[in-house]
């Protein structure tokens, strides 16, 4: 096990900067996430902790020692690949433990090896199978295997389940949880499913255009993204954005005009903006009550119903916005296409973003957080 630092890491292509300043602290023994959509640098970052892109600027260390010019071999790292790149004529315990007949460890060590991890990851009766007679999810435990006999202080995953059907990344990610509660080893994954982030990192780090979006807990980043592309981005289905324009603003609550022209005062910082401005109110599809709990209500006609059987994801076309608005609703209510449908929120749910994308911060304590 072992920390992970970085500061100021920066890494260019031909004069393109794809990861820019990026600062961050990873504690011995924390399962971090990286996440955000594609060609947001976040497979290029793990490629620099790996040492297998070499870093234009900034300073790496791992365990408290600067590894900027050291080859990856030498970094006590290991990297899961989203290619498992099985050798398909050796068997599972001879694919396990060819990196370790490479460096020349003695035999009897490495059997011990191989046989310890292929316990813990339940391939212990299949150590003479080869992969063509494995599934999907044992070829991915196989190739974890291989990086944990080698027996790494920082493990490394770069979208280890995407090649994986959707029942397969489910049962995958449980026993990646798993094997993160037994091993306690530092771990750094990347993924473009918020999903996955969600359900296993200790601390997600949210990549935008090569810079870090936010840093946090997964539901610090759920309940207060301190902007509008990390409000987007964490969540499923994403947030809903409702243009807004500031009626009267203080330090503990901001009164805008919603569509329509009918005003709600929302309990957050408006220290920031002034009355007369352009602002963006956010509200995830979960968050919508019935009408009579709501503080502003909102009347429309469904234009898409999708029934998911434990709820409804209906898409809605409002009085007076543009977009359709996703609402979550009880799956047992009986919902039809064209039907009217009111709908409403709660103040204290909603999240308020100014012209330059980021957030009002919200007083409202949420109970998962703060109980």
């Amino acid at each position: 096990m072992a920390s992970v630092t970085l500061r100021n890491i920066c890494k260019s292509f031909d004069d393109v900067p794809i990861t820019r300043g990026i600062d961050l602290d990873i504690a011995d023994g924390e399962f971090v996430v990286f996440v955000g959509p594609s060609g947001c640098g976040k497979s290029t970052l793990l490629r620099l902790i790996a040492g297998l892109e070499d870093i234009t600027d900034g300073e790496l260390r791992i365990d408290g020692e600067r590894v900027n010019e050291l080859p990856p071999m030498d970094r006590s790292v290991g990297m899961v690949f989203q290619s498992y790149a099985l050798y398909p004529h050796m068997n599972v315990a001879e694919n396990m433990a060819f990196g370790l007949k490479l460096a020349k460890i003695d035999k009897a060590k490495i059997k011990r090896r191989v046989d310890s991890v292929a316990k813990i990851l339940q391939l212990d009766q299949m150590l003479d199978r080869k992969p063509k007679d494995l599934s999907g999810g044992q070829h991915q435990s196989v190739a974890i295997g291989r990086t944990m006999v080698r027996e790494p202080k920082v493990f490394l995953f770069d979208e280890p389940l995407s090649n994986l059907d959707a029942f397969l990344r489910v049962q995958m990610r449980i026993e990646i949880s798993r094997l993160h509660q037994r091993l306690q080893s530092t771990m750094i994954y990347v993924t473009h499913d918020q999903v996955e982030a969600m359900t296993l990192a200790d601390k997600i780090v949210v990549l935008n255009a090569g810079r870090i979006a936010q840093v946090g807990p997964p539901l610090e980043l759920y309940h207060y993204p301190k902007n509008q592309f990390v409000a987007g981005f964490i969540g499923s289905p994403q947030m809903n954005f409702l243009p807004v324009k500031v009626i009267r603003a203080d330090a503990e609550s901001v009164e805008v005009a919603m569509p329509g022209g009918s005003a709600l005062r929302l309990p957050v910082d408006g220290s920031q903006v002034a009355p007369g401005d352009a602002l963006t109110l956010g509200v995830r599809p979960e968050h919508f009550v019935d009408s009579e709990q709501a503080d502003f209500v909102f009347h429309g006609e469904i234009a898409v119903a999708e029934r998911l059987g434990d709820h409804n994801l209906l898409h809605l076309n409002f009085e007076g916005v543009d977009e359709m608005v996703a609402v979550a609703s009880d799956g047992n209510r009986r919902v039809a296409v064209g039907q009217a449908y009111a709908t409403g929120l709660l103040a204290n749910k909603c999240h308020l973003f100014r012209a330059d994308g980021q957030a009002c911060d919200r007083h409202y304590r949420e109970p998962a957080l703060f109980g």
